[in-house]
């Protein structure tokens, strides 16, 4: 089901996800009939998940953006889950690995709501047993999302390169392992 064809469909639907089936067929040499049967094969398979606008944050009065790391005690997943889920200042939740469980892309209208935000609110909330929030100054780009076909082959790397080295950048911090 994933072919050529197929990833070239979804290079252009994450360019312009309004684009006609029609003006779609074209961009991709294919029939309208058969644009349309793939476009609903990839939404049956789960592939295509939705068509939703882009929109930019700040034009729409929320000038302060951060990332927030959060460590969560255990056994409360389900109920630290559901009440970030009901939080409408967080666009997404992501479980992590490493240092911290949880991080969330949440944004505000100025510092002092951020500041209400993930102090009052999402520190306060007593599954979170750790906190660290980052501003973002600014956003460089965002993909929609990456295709498989995106991605270049690199050549592997050998563990004797020593390209890879683990820095604590404060050494007073405490570490979870």
């Amino acid at each position: 089901m994933i072919d050529q064809i197929a990833y070239d469909i979804l290079r252009v639907l994450r360019r312009n996800g309004r684009i006609s089936v029609a003006a779609l067929a074209q961009e991709v040499g294919i029939s309208r009939a058969s644009a349309y049967s793939r476009v609903e094969a990839l939404t049956r398979a789960g592939i295509i998940t939705g068509f939703t606008a882009d929109v930019n944050p700040e034009r729409l009065g929320l000038g302060v953006s951060a990332l927030v790391f959060c460590s969560v005690r255990p056994q409360s997943w389900a109920s630290f889950l559901q009440a970030i889920g009901e939080l409408p200042d967080i666009e997404s939740a992501r479980v992590l690995t490493g240092e911290h469980d949880v991080m969330l892309a949440v944004h505000s209208v100025d510092m002092e709501a951020m500041q209400s935000l993930v102090i009052g609110t999402i520190a306060a909330l007593p599954e979170v047993t750790k906190l660290e929030t980052v501003i973002v100054l600014s956003e460089v780009f965002r993909r929609r999302y990456v295709l498989p076909d995106d991605i270049p082959t690199r050549a592997p790397i050998s563990l004797e390169s020593g390209l890879m080295r683990f820095t604590r950048a404060d050494s007073t911090r405490q570490s979870r392992v």
